[in-house]
């Protein structure tokens, strides 16, 4: 019993030390991400002033599903680790019901977080 209560305390440290948030993108953005080697944002485009990573994979594959795939013919749903110590600066936003939760991360601010990403930005869902 008592060895497998170490890694759970193990990754209750490590998730206290990192926030996953999730990123719906169409597939120019995704492709800027792979360019990165899986590491960075790509910067704000001039009318998009916030980047706005979301809380949790639900919400990310509705806006995927329903606001991607129109405009863009794909829709794809992000998974990342950001540290929370950085995030910590920011309010979470509730723009919608109880989950529908995000940062609002200002375009200025992007290249701070892109360097306090843990990890990679990996693909968790797709949508044609």
């Amino acid at each position: 019993m008592a060895g497998g209560h170490v890694p759970d305390d193990h990754k209750a440290v490590e998730n206290l030390e990192t926030v996953s948030l999730w990123r719906p993108t169409g597939p120019e953005e995704l492709a800027l991400v792979e360019k990165s080697n899986w590491r960075a944002w790509p910067p704000r485009l001039p009318d998009q002033p916030i980047f706005y990573p979301v809380l949790n994979e639900e919400y990310a594959s509705m806006i995927a599903r329903d606001w991607n795939v129109p405009a863009s013919g794909a829709g794809y749903v992000t998974r990342f680790e950001v540290r929370r110590s950085f995030l910590d600066r920011y309010d979470v936003h509730q723009v919608g019901g109880r989950t529908i939760l995000e940062y609002w991360i200002p375009a200025d601010d992007l290249a701070e977080l892109n360097a306090n990403i843990v990890g990679t930005i990996t693909v968790v869902g797709e949508y044609r």
